[in-house]
């Protein structure tokens, strides 16, 4: 049976659960509730949260009032520890919302620390924000549902662009070159079944490690 690493906070386990139930083959390790061991893992999701504490970042924070006031240091600890171990072991990886924030810092990239028009109430359950594509995207949805207020200012090492806001640039997809599987969106793919074929090709990803 795979392992899937992940931190889900209780708010968000209600968009998780649906998607996990379709794959009761898959063991789902949460490490907001119980003490994950990395090096069993075969897999990591990366889910969103609030913004990465200031000590994880590859920036000054000028303006410190820009962050949310609930950080976690504890969780970015545990996901940026897991995300070293899962590149070290080629393992699959899927990030969403601030785990595309944490995986680029990971990788060397910086953040714009607050943006405009991204966290919009009718932004977060709705597919409402248009995005334009690279060529190459795998994945592509003519709409998200979007909601945040920091993004990717600098790429990290070997990431690339798959998707873009349409009205103003903002980063909203990329994934890792030259690497098994390893891709991440802005936007939110656990509260809608429109974004299934992204977890459907992750969890293709972490079973064929177990075969």
């Amino acid at each position: 049976m795979p392992n899937l690493a992940t931190w889900i906070r209780p708010k968000d386990t209600k968009w998780f659960r649906p998607i996990f139930r379709k794959h009761p083959d898959i063991k789902v390790w949460n490490a907001q509730k119980r003490s994950v061991r990395l090096e069993q893992m075969d897999g990591l999701l990366l889910t969103g949260g609030s913004d990465i504490s200031p000590d994880f970042l590859r920036q000054k924070v000028v303006n410190p009032s820009l962050l949310d006031k609930q950080i976690d240091p504890e969780r970015d600890r545990w996901e940026f520890a897991a995300v070293q171990e899962a590149l070290s072991r080629g393992l699959p990886i899927f990030a969403i919302c601030k785990g595309l924030q944490v995986f680029n810092v990971a990788l060397g990239g910086t953040l714009k620390l607050d943006i405009k028009g991204h966290n919009l109430p009718e932004q977060r359950d709705r597919d409402i924000q248009p995005l334009r594509y690279a060529r190459r995207a795998s994945h592509r949805f003519s709409k998200v549902n979007s909601a945040h207020h920091q993004a990717i200012e600098r790429l990290g090492d070997d990431l690339e662009v798959e998707a873009w806001s349409a009205h103003d640039g903002i980063v909203e997809q990329i994934h890792l070159q030259k690497y098994p599987f390893a891709r991440a969106v802005q936007y939110h793919p656990e509260r809608s079944r429109v974004y299934d074929s992204l977890f459907e090709d992750f969890f293709s990803r972490l079973k064929a490690r177990k075969h």
